[in-house]
């Protein structure tokens, strides 16, 4: 199916294209005059508004622009101290130059005779967001693909930390005002696209190239034209259109990170790597026909570069008729590589004492712990290498008959990684005095692990804290493909008049419809674990002949050796594991939208706006897994830790039986009113309601014999064996309706002064896997989820004033207010059940406000030496709380806990978010400078919970920034370079615990992600 469209989209890309060189190139040149002095005017500019090209006149009042694309253009004509000029529908044929000459008066009045009504500057720049910015129904941030390309921005990820008030989590999912995933909608072109996240009903923006990518849009405040789960924000991916003039271009770029550059020290294995497009067979082998591929190796880094194509264009039929389309197709290849990260797992096992290593004395059958017996620790030093290949092809159509515009697209994205994972534990060991100095003495630092006379190598101690390694081979595959139709209809003749005073104006109706589908696929996950046992001595021991007979041993070492290691959650599951999963998600959307325009007593205009949605989404989960025999087996005597066991290991494998599939589904289906209502030319009011239902469901299709359901909060278990009980029990339904009111009102005191604010109400939805009781673990010794079939929506209500000064176009000052009130926030807790687990909950109640500031300036404005220099900073600080659940503040306050605590900050949600960004356009030297600034504050990540009857503090993620910068150098009318340096204060990016009831921060987590270099081509026809 993918190659027929494929196939398709590369014929017509190819008729563009030929299309594109056939056409030959005009222009636009003109004189500018002083009307009053009937003199020239010097250094006036000149601006393009479909291209955002720009220009100055001379000493003579002369300007040209060579080498524009055949088509309709709008020139904008501007120098401080006369009134702007707008000359639109200057036509541009090829081979030939056209005549625009001026002649600007002075500005000496308010002159509204020159606002031209239909002007509208391209829709990727920043001019035209910021007019939508003041112009939209909800209050709304933006950035442009103009904006995007002078920060560097390679994705939808990576283009929204440029919004105030947003960032990413994971580098991939929107995070607006604190609130994350599931608080905030994610679209594309309107359209809500489904996910293959296992965790999340959240869209993975990293697989939108910015190449595509028109504007995002971020809507803070809900209206009822909006789905209901924008509590947060809808972030709205608007993709490129179908370009005015027929035009082709391609890029190429090379990519290099500082972390991922080396010869030969990249983390793989056999059989790993990516090939062209990022296939492979997802199909599960027979056990007797899987390679025997179980570790890791090394290898030189992969090349990282990118390549991107475009094109398309617009044709007239006739006055009223006119077609057009437009084709991207964009291929990236990168890498990236941590030889520097921790992540360590601490606790306290005394209140009032400091923290020591998470430790697991389940595996040996129970009784250990430090002092005592076997246990492992949690210190790891970790060593990972991701191998990414991206590509995507866009492909649209539009007719336009009139005032009826009706268009097709089509998007296939694919994400192919290949990662492998070394995580290694051996300060555990080494640590022994250092972290339990009761029960070890200062005889056991220093620790040698092949010194067999080493106390900590002796036989009593040799289970203690042993060196532990987990190699994770971990191959995945992400698509997203969406077909989309909508219309813009505009009914001239449907237009009536009530009396005098009251007119409709022309209806206005809208209308998309969609079929959506995202897939992941992971074959072949394959997960291996060992502890390794150091060489001890042995004393010699005589021959006994009471109560039995013994032979003499003589004194000598025993050998190092490796022993499984196996996951805590399932013993029936060895320590070598190898799975395939697939997710696939589909989902069909319609939506259609009736708008009644109107003309109040003031002449001022508002609308009445009805209109229905539905969305249905169909989640199919398969996995099967494959592990060796879960008893204890021992490597041969003999390797060191330097030896890989991996590279030796030959059990063979077997199904493992705990596998569980399940399907689920969710519909929502929705009405809504609401009107924008001037009472008169400075006050408007908005209002309206949004009618939405929502069904969710779930239940399991096929289990293994070993597969269990467990119920966190009833104690409830049930494995597949019980038959009927054990898919009842894991059955999960839910319904609920909601009428969600919206009201707002809109003060504008002043020409370039606005007021806003609104008052709303919006739900937050669970995701399937927290309501799937099934457990979950991505890696062997990685965290265990559960889900909780009873969790139950969220509720939100939201307040929003805003404050908008625009001292000229393009500048802007703004200062917002925001606060939510949460109902049944869901948020995660620790359980145990002979292992811990995590799983979800609703807390009783939790609230979040903050403030925003934007400033955006063109320093021309204060200083005439600054030409082209603008500047901008936008700041959020945000405060937030969530109550605790009574039976989980009195797990804090347990006599071997003794951490009290009925309140915590939110998740997620950072103390304050800084941007800050400077460029510099040098029309002379066709150059463009970018400087992009951007930090995260503090951010809890994980609340403070208690495990096995000790302390787990809260864990926070530290405040970090990065820098950005680019270059833009037009080389000639056709060829542009490009450079970009990101990331260069390759900051540490550490998590810590951090507690009232502990002395300082410790480091939980920790890395540098490395500095990104960037040389691109790129060229316009």
């Amino acid at each position: 199916m993918v190659n027929t469209k494929s196939a398709a989209l590369l014929f017509i890309f190819s008729v563009f294209s030929a299309a594109a060189f056939a056409e030959q190139a005009g222009g636009v040149r003109g004189y500018v005059d002083d009307k009053d002095f009937d003199a020239p005017v010097a250094e006036a500019q000149v601006l393009i508004a479909e291209t955002g090209e720009k220009t100055k006149t001379t000493e003579e009042g002369n300007y040209v622009f060579s080498e524009l694309k055949p088509g309709t253009y709008t020139l904008i004509f501007s120098k401080q101290g006369y009134a702007r000029q707008v000359k639109s529908d200057v036509v541009v044929s090829p081979g030939r130059m056209s005549e625009v000459n001026v002649s600007l008066t002075g500005d000496f009045t308010e002159m509204e005779e020159f606002v031209v009504q239909d002007l509208s500057f391209g829709a990727g720049t920043e001019l035209a967001l910021l007019d939508l910015r003041m112009e939209a129904p909800a209050l709304m941030d933006s950035v442009s693909a103009e904006l995007m390309s002078q920060a560097g921005a390679s994705d939808a990820a990576s283009a929204l930390k440029l919004v105030s008030g947003t960032t990413v989590q994971d580098g991939k999912y929107a995070v607006v005002r604190g609130l994350p995933d599931r608080y905030v909608n994610s679209q594309m072109n309107g359209v809500r696209l489904p996910t293959a996240d296992a965790d999340k009903r959240a869209v993975q923006l990293d697989q939108f190239p910015s190449a595509v990518i028109e504007s995002i849009q971020v809507s803070k405040t809900f209206t009822p034209d909006q789905q209901g789960d924008a509590s947060g924000g809808a972030v709205n991916v608007v993709l490129k259109g179908i370009p005015e003039e027929t035009s082709f271009k391609f890029g190429i770029g090379y990519d290099y990170n500082s972390n991922a550059f080396s010869e030969d020290e990249f983390l793989s294995y056999e059989g790993g790597g990516l090939d062209t497009l990022g296939s492979r067979s997802t199909a599960v082998p027979s056990i007797d026909s899987m390679d025997d591929t179980v570790g890791t190796k090394t290898e030189d880094s992969p090349q990282e570069y990118s390549f991107s194509l475009s094109g398309g264009g617009k044709h007239a039929f006739a006055e009223d008729i006119k077609i057009g389309g437009f084709l991207s197709a964009n291929y990236k290849r990168n890498a990236s590589y941590k030889d520097d990260m921790i992540d360590d797992k601490y606790w306290v096992e005394e209140p009032g004492e400091g923290v020591t290593p998470r430790y697991n004395d389940k595996r040996g059958g129970g009784g250990g712990g430090p002092g005592t017996g076997r246990f492992e620790t949690s210190l790891f030093d970790v060593t990972q290498a991701s191998h990414q290949v991206q590509w995507s092809t866009l492909g649209t159509l539009g007719l336009e008959i009139g005032t009826h515009k009706f268009n097709a697209l089509y998007m296939y994205t694919k994400t192919a990684e290949d990662e492998a994972t070394v995580s290694e534990d051996t300060r555990g060991k080494s640590g022994l005095h250092k972290f339990w100095p009761d029960a070890y003495g200062s005889e056991f630092d220093n620790y040698a692990p092949y010194d067999e006379h080493h106390p900590a190598n002796d036989k009593e101690y040799q289970d203690h804290a042993a060196y532990q390694r987990h190699q994770t081979l971990e191959y995945t595959e992400r698509t997203t493909e969406t077909i989309q139709f909508s219309g813009d209809h505009k009914f001239e003749d449907l237009s009536w008049e009530l009396a005098d005073w009251f007119r409709f104006k022309p209806v206005e109706f809208d209308w998309t419809v969609s079929n959506n589908t995202a897939a992941m696929h992971q074959p072949d996950k394959r997960m291996f674990s060992a502890r390794w046992v150091a060489p001890y001595h042995v004393p010699y021991q005589p021959p006994t002949f009471w109560p039995s007979p013994s032979p003499e041993v003589p004194a000598h070492t025993e050998p190092g050796r490796y022993e499984q290691l196996n996951p805590a959650a399932n013993m029936n599951m060895g320590n070598f594991q190898r799975t395939w999963k697939d997710i696939e998600e589909q989902s069909d959307q319609y939506s259609a939208d009736l708008k009644l325009p109107f003309e109040q007593w003031t002449e001022d205009e508002g609308y009445l706006k009805f209109g229905i949605f539905s969305d249905t989404v169909a989640r199919d989960y398969q996995q099967k897994s494959f592990t060796n025999d879960s008893t204890f087996v021992d490597s041969d005597p003999g390797l060191n830790w330097d030896d890989y066991w991996s590279n030796y290991f030959d059990e063979p494998l077997k199904v493992s039986g705990v596998d569980i599939d399940f399907v689920a589904d969710q519909e929502i289906s929705a009405f809504y009113y609401m009107a924008d209502v001037p009472l008169n030319s400075k006050f408007k009011l908005r209002g309206g309601a949004r009618f939405e239902s929502t069904e969710l469901s779930s239940h399991i299709t096929e289990a293994g014999p070993s597969a269990q359901v467990y119920i966190p909060q009833t104690g409830d278990i049930s494995q597949a064996t019980d038959g009927e009980e054990f898919y009842s029990l894991a059955r999960a339904e839910f319904e609920q309706d909601d009428m969600l009111p919206s009201i707002g009102f809109e003060y504008k005191p002043f020409e370039k002064i606005k007021v806003r604010g609104s008052y709303s109400e919006t739900v937050a939805r669970q995701t399937f896997k927290e309501l799937v009781p099934i457990t979950n673990q991505d890696y062997l010794g990685g965290d265990i989820f559960i889900g909780n079939k009873d969790l139950q929506m969220s509720a939100l209500e939201n307040y929003d004033l805003r404050f908008d000064y625009t001292p000229y176009e393009g500048g802007l000052v703004s200062a917002t207010y925001f606060h939510k009130d949460i109902t049944d926030p869901i948020e995660y807790v620790q359980g145990y059940a002979n292992f811990t687990y995590t799983y979800p909950v609703n807390y009783p109640e939790g609230e979040i406000d903050g403030f925003e500031f934007e400033v955006r300036q063109d320093l021309i404005e204060f200083f005439e030496n600054m030409e082209g220099v603008s500047v901008g900073a936008n700041a959020t600080f945000i405060s937030s709380e969530v109550t605790l659940p009574d039976d989980e503040a009195a797990k804090l306050e347990t006599p071997n806990i003794q951490a009290p605590m009925q309140t915590r900050d939110m998740t997620n949600a950072p103390e304050y978010l800084y941007n800050l960004f400077l460029t510099w356009d040098l029309n002379e030297s066709k150059t463009q400078f970018g400087l992009f600034y951007t930090v995260r504050g503090d951010t809890l990540v994980a609340g403070a919970s208690q495990s096995v009857g000790n302390y787990l503090p809260n864990v926070y993620e530290k405040e970090y920034g990065t820098l950005n910068m680019s270059l833009k150098h037009k080389l000639n009318d056709t060829w542009t370079m490009n450079l970009k340096a990101k990331n260069l204060f390759d900051p540490e990016i550490e998590s810590v615990y951090r507690s009232d009831y502990i002395d300082g921060d410790v480091t939980k987590t920790s890395y540098t992600k490395g500095i990104d270099l960037s040389v691109s081509l790129s060229a316009r026809f």
